[in-house]
């Protein structure tokens, strides 16, 4: 048992090492968004000649994650003051981007009816729904800053769901069959990669990403049941009706004269 003390990294080193880790998985999930983005604008599949919705988004969601980043580097550099005050920013940014972001899903599906390799019902519903599970969890997250080991892993479960706008642009998804689902499994990869590297450095895993990734994957199960309900198809129809986004089926499909 002496031996096994011994080679105990003492609590201080733990700490660092865990705060290391948060930091590098923010930018590697920040970096994931951002690649995908760029990657589109590079590609010319996107532009900026879109309407005033789209650049509120983009500004709340960029704005998150530049937040984000700065939180998980000021407490790696051991600025609690200032993360506790930048904290507070949070309260009132997870509204705004729920707001957001569930009007852009509403302007995009009645614009051109969204992405055409996803389903009309699920691109309205199960996005609307993870979105919420976001802020569900991230609002969690907030409201655990004393108890860090939650805090932090809530909230990295909270970010990997934003990470599948930008996971989808670097992947072909017109080519993947049940686009919608590959890509919210691609976006458990971080989760995973927590889970593993808890298990490594603890011996056991923190309830927070059993919860946190659970109801994230509960939340995807309950919306995708919804958007293929009958009461979520009539809802998608009533949204999308007599705009354009009404003219493309429901179901995925392939544009005439479309290209990779």
């Amino acid at each position: 048992m002496a031996t096994l003390a011994s080679d105990m990294p003492p609590p201080l080193a733990l700490e660092r090492s865990e705060r290391r880790f948060f930091l590098i998985m923010a930018t590697a999930m920040a970096a994931t968004i951002v690649a995908g983005f760029s990657l589109n604008l590079a590609t010319g599949r996107s532009t900026f000649a879109v309407p005033l919705a789209y650049h509120v988004h983009a500004v709340i969601f960029m704005g998150w994650i530049a937040l984000y980043l700065t939180q998980a580097f000021t407490i790696a550099t051991g600025r609690r003051a200032l993360h506790r005050t930048l904290g507070k920013l949070a309260f009132l940014w997870i509204p705004a981007m729920l707001a957001a972001g569930v009007t852009i899903m509403t302007v995009a599906a009645r614009r051109h009816g969204g992405p055409f390799f996803f389903a009309l019902n699920e691109f309205l519903i199960s996005n609307v729904m993870l979105l919420a599970c976001f802020g569900g969890l991230a609002l969690w997250a907030l409201l655990r800053p004393r108890h860090s080991g939650w805090h932090r892993r809530l909230m990295l479960v909270a970010m990997s769901v934003l990470t599948g706008p930008g996971l989808g642009r670097l992947m072909p998804l017109p080519l993947v069959p049940q686009a919608w689902t590959v890509t919210f499994l691609v976006t458990l990869i971080f989760p995973a990669i927590a889970i593993v590297a808890d298990k490594r450095r603890h011996g056991r895993v923190h309830p927070a990403y059993w919860w946190g990734t659970g109801i994230y994957i509960a939340t995807f199960a309950v919306s995708m049941l919804l958007a293929y309900s009958a009461p979520g198809i009539a809802f998608t129809e009533w949204v999308v009706a007599g705009t354009p986004g009404a003219e493309r089926p429901l179901e995925p499909y392939v544009p005439p004269g479309f290209e990779m």
